[in-house]
């Protein structure tokens, strides 16, 4: 746990994932690591957290009903990356944006502005999807903080 969410913070949280956090198909990602040892759920529901912290810290006027959806779903691509698949995972990097984007629209049928920032989250490695909004720009860097925490902080034991 790296964002610790005040009590307002927690209900506003609440109010805005609930729907979305007991679906079973924003549960199955619980059953794919991210980083680490991290499920691919967690990382996600870390990153709304801290998206939410950020946005009130310091004062960035989000939308937080956008931000909250984008966050939680900005990698809902639903699959393990690191299966071995005949190659077709080397690429994740730049493309689980748009499967996540993609599953977000089937699945939830998500507004334009919250298919947005996930599409762009993963910039500057996808250099022409720069975020165009603040919903983006926040969930991008935050996204970036946790990935870099889980990534070096929650390895798996060798």
């Amino acid at each position: 746990m790296i964002f610790k969410l005040t009590p307002e913070e927690q209900q506003t949280f609440d109010e805005i994932l609930r729907p979305l956090l007991n679906t079973k198909k924003v549960n199955d990602m619980k059953k794919f690591i991210q980083h680490g040892t991290i499920s691919t759920y967690d990382h996600c529901y870390e990153v709304a957290k801290g998206c939410l912290h950020f946005n009130r810290k310091y004062k960035m006027g989000a939308d937080e009903a956008v931000l909250l959806k984008a966050a939680i779903l900005h990698d809902f691509y639903l699959y393990d990356w690191h299966d071995a698949d005949r190659g077709k995972h080397n690429w994740h990097g730049y493309i689980h944006a748009e499967r996540a984007r993609r599953n977000a629209v089937r699945h939830f049928d998500v507004e334009d502005e919250v298919q947005m920032a996930i599409y762009s989250h993963m910039w500057p490695l996808n250099l022409t999807r720069v975020p165009r909004t603040k919903e983006g720009w926040i969930l991008c860097m935050v996204d970036k903080y946790v990935s870099f925490y889980e990534t070096v902080f929650c390895r798996k034991s060798e």
